[in-house]
């Protein structure tokens, strides 16, 4: 058993998926946690350095923005304490000697290095990254091979995240996979879309029962990413292809970090800890403030008031404003599928309007995960009653 067998994993996520988001992760449940992608010239140029009044291990960037010391040239954090035998690092790369140098600097500070095969954004494609390496087998190869025999030396596992290389055949993908377990390789993730696919579109699932067997006839571990929201899919998804499937989240960590937690908190509960918490860890604000954006329903009153904030602790006045008054805008995934749970729970109602709603909300099942980005909350729920028959969101 490796390990990233069967765990419930914080996907990585530039911006973000920095210390902050990666701690709310794990006190709500989370197993593993991915730092955001660094590219392999950009660790080149940090040196370590221990914080001790953070408690973190920081890489800063040497000549780099020195307007504000130790935040504007801090290029990765990880707070040991917590994140100790639970964090993956991943590495942008197109180079194997790169690569091996890059992973070298945080070697002792990680549980394993993940290569970036999977992102098909531009600022990881560029110069032949992320996705770029489905394209380019044969150097994603070598970056493999490279990493795993340095790896050895420091006893740190080396995975690869990829994505499907066509929506309609599965024998690429499979092939591709067969090819790269071969390198040594501890874990494969696949994100269950092709690089042209958007996360509107449904994840292809069709080919997994093959690429699984792949994977493991290989003595690889395997984690499924793609439209996974919270932890009851992370057990569903175990039940349909076995207890040793990993699953990963993503967006709906973004919306909210507690998505891990059967009961994760409501929004307004969540933006109050995520600043708490990058506050503790001395956070770059203009970053608190980029992610809890993604927490707070845009219809708010608070929204705009969170938009003009310019430190950790104004922020986190103005979250304490919110109060419980939060508690009655559903307005994220997780949320909201939890409502649409909740309605069949509720004391039943009469006539062509119990019809109507129970309609109303088995379209909102199927459709929330392909909408996630556009869902804003239109309805105003009265948390105390639904308190009375769930679990809190």
């Amino acid at each position: 058993m490796s390990l990233y067998t069967g765990k419930l994993c914080l996907a990585p996520m530039v911006r973000s998926g920095e210390l902050p988001t990666r701690l709310m992760a794990l006190k709500y449940g989370a197993d593993l946690v991915w730092s955001p992608e660094i590219i392999d010239k950009k660790l080149l140029k940090c040196e370590r350095v221990v914080n001790e009044n953070l408690g973190t291990v920081d890489f800063v960037e040497v000549g780099g923005n020195y307007k504000i010391p130790g935040v504007s040239n801090l290029v990765f954090r990880t707070l040991p304490k917590v994140e100790s035998g639970k964090l993956i690092f991943q590495i942008g790369t197109a180079n194997p000697e790169l690569a091996v140098s890059a992973a070298k600097i945080v070697a002792k500070d990680v549980d394993g290095i993940d290569v970036n095969a999977g992102c098909p954004k531009p600022f990881s494609t560029h110069s032949g990254m992320g996705a770029a390496l489905l394209s380019t087998p044969d150097l994603l190869e070598s970056i493999l091979k490279n990493l795993v025999s340095q790896g050895k030396i420091f006893n740190i596992p080396i995975s690869v995240k990829i994505r499907l290389l066509d929506d309609k055949d599965p024998q690429p993908t499979v092939e591709l996979v067969d090819r790269l377990c071969k390198t040594g390789i501890t874990n494969l993730t696949l994100h269950c879309r092709t690089k042209d696919m958007r996360n509107r579109q449904s994840p292809v699932r069709a080919f997994l029962p093959e690429i699984i067997r792949t994977c493991h006839s290989n003595n690889v571990s395997f984690i499924i990413n793609g439209a996974i929201t919270n932890r009851r899919e992370y057990e569903e998804l175990q039940s349909q292809y076995g207890a040793d499937i990993g699953c990963m989240i993503a967006e709906g960590a973004e919306s909210n970090p507690t998505c891990f937690s059967l009961q994760p908190l409501t929004w307004n509960k969540v933006v109050k800890e995520f600043i708490e918490t990058a506050e503790s860890v001395s956070n770059y604000a203009g970053n608190t403030k980029y992610v809890i954006l993604n927490q707070i329903p845009g219809k708010s009153p608070f929204y705009q008031r969170f938009a003009r904030g310019k430190t950790n602790q104004e922020l986190l006045s103005i979250a304490n404003e919110i109060g419980e008054s939060g508690n009655k805008i559903v307005t994220k995934v997780l949320q909201k599928i939890e409502l649409i749970e909740t309605k069949k729970e509720l004391p039943k109602q009469n006539g062509k309007r119990k019809l109507e709603e129970e309609d109303e909300a088995q379209k909102e099942k199927e459709n929330v995960i392909l909408t996630k980005r556009k869902l804003e909350h239109k309805v105003e729920l009265n948390a105390e009653k639904v308190h009375q028959v769930a679990s809190p969101l």
